[in-house]
């Protein structure tokens, strides 16, 4: 079936010397809430009406074998979405082709208004944030979560690059404080926990006000403390209504926070359940995306599933 769905920001951490107060048309970069209400405002009057991302006859494939696809989706702004599904589904390939990282075999991809192929994805990668375990795994180990954070705004891995003032330094702080993270921006990324490295790249998500938040498997690997910590973060950040559209691609519906919206089932690179959420996720289908059978339950705006007995 073709997939296609329509529609405290933290306080800063330390003082900076006064600034003049910005024109009514711009955010004040002291000031996080200031920037979100802008962000939102920019999108608004830039994109009203129309989706944040929108697939039309994508697929990917690899030596003759297609691995995703033929996808129609859309993603209004400010939808959560989960993007469920087992190994092998496409999951990856759909988010590489979301963050402009892999260029589809087939269709159009429109993100953000603009159509890959006729935009710089360098640019544009700027209004992206991503966090992923293969993005992880770029890191240099000695950078520290601060600096980390920072790269986010110019969509790169180090800061020797480009020049940061301390504007950007207060803003990546800001991102550390709302995630809970505020207390690791002097540590190196290679001495931190598993769980305090997921915490750093979402809060990377957040820097330079992007558009449009994608989470590749965020609590892969962590613990049960870890992951419901994460998740709790999640939840924040998707109940804050300046917050952009969200994607969240995972393998277990406990993994889902409560206020996500929407629904999309990959089975073998094939959608076969897109939606909202509460209409998508029931047990027969969660069934047969994994070829097993399942129960499913809602407790306390949690999913929670399990094999048949």
């Amino acid at each position: 079936m073709p997939a296609t769905a329509t529609p405290k920001t933290a306080e800063r951490v330390r003082e900076l010397p006064p600034r003049p107060e910005p024109p009514d048309d711009q955010p004040d970069r002291h000031d996080p809430q200031s920037r979100s209400n802008h962000r939102l405002e920019h999108y608004s009057n830039d994109r009203a009406g129309r989706p944040t991302v929108s697939l039309q006859n994508v697929s990917v494939v690899y030596d003759g074998t297609a691995v995703l696809g033929p996808l129609d989706w859309e993603v209004a702004p400010h939808e959560r979405w989960v993007v469920l599904g087992p190994n092998g589904s496409g999951k990856t390939s759909l988010i590489k082709i979301l963050s402009l990282y892999r260029f589809p075999t087939t269709g159009s991809v429109e993100v953000l208004g603009r159509r890959w192929g006729a935009v710089d994805v360098r640019e544009h990668r700027r209004l992206i944030g991503l966090a992923s375990s293969s993005l992880r795994e770029q890191f240099r180990p000695s950078i520290n979560a601060l600096e980390l954070v920072m790269t986010a705004r110019y969509a790169a891995l180090e800061t020797w690059w480009h020049a940061y003032d301390d504007d950007d330094r207060a803003e990546a702080s800001a991102c550390l404080e709302r995630v809970g993270a505020g207390q690791l921006a002097d540590r190196e990324f290679a001495t931190l926990s598993g769980g305090e490295q997921q915490r750093v790249q979402l809060a990377r998500t957040l820097m330079g006000r992007p558009e449009l938040l994608l989470l590749d498997e965020p609590t892969a690997g962590l613990d049960l403390a870890g992951r419901e910590q994460l998740v709790a973060s999640l939840e924040s950040l998707a109940t804050d209504p300046f917050m952009p559209a969200t994607v969240l691609v995972t393998h277990h519906t406990d993994e889902i926070p409560p206020s996500f919206t929407h629904g999309l089932l990959l089975r073998a690179g094939r959608p076969m359940a897109c939606g909202p959420l509460d209409e998508v996720l029931t047990a027969a289908s969660l069934s047969e995306c994994f070829s097993h059978q399942l129960r499913l339950e809602r407790r306390d705006g949690r999913w929670l599933s399990w094999a048949a007995t």
